[in-house]
């Protein structure tokens, strides 16, 4: 593995492979490349690996998403009597939640507060805890809806 760090960074510093390697690497990278600069001693004082991690990462190229062919130009090829291609889903952004985390978060604080409320009213069933309670008002609500 430090054999593969370092072979990378070798061929990143002559220009070859680097593209797409950091992209799809780049903590590995700029750690090998980090690790250099402090063994030559060519970090500026003061600077913190997350600062050297954030210049490094600005420094190295942007990876670019295969762009998806538009419908019409995908009707345009498609040949008469040939099956229709099947609907895409929507690129998912990064950091949002998906329609199901989403639907478990719902259910997550709907039986938070039944559960709060149950305990409050000593309704709870002896060794009935949180993990149990919430396994079974999920599986009802997921059935319910």
């Amino acid at each position: 593995m430090i054999r593969l760090i370092f072979a990378a960074a070798a061929l990143g510093a002559w220009g070859f492979g680097a593209p797409a390697l950091a992209a799809e690497n780049a903590m590995q990278v700029c750690g090998a490349k980090y690790r250099e600069a402090k063994a030559a001693n060519t970090v500026p004082p003061g600077q913190t690996w997350q600062q050297f991690l954030a210049n490094c990462r600005s420094s190295m190229p942007k990876a670019t998403p295969a762009t998806p062919k538009s419908p019409s130009a995908t009707t345009a090829m498609a040949t008469p009597g040939a099956p229709k291609p099947v609907a895409t889903r929507a690129p998912r952004v990064a950091g949002q939640p998906t329609p199901a985390q989403l639907a478990e978060r719902q259910r997550l604080k709907a039986c938070g507060q039944q559960w709060r409320s149950a305990k409050a009213n000593g309704s709870v069933p002896p060794g009935q805890t949180w993990p149990k309670y919430w396994s079974q008002c999920s599986a009802r609500m997921k059935s319910a809806g």
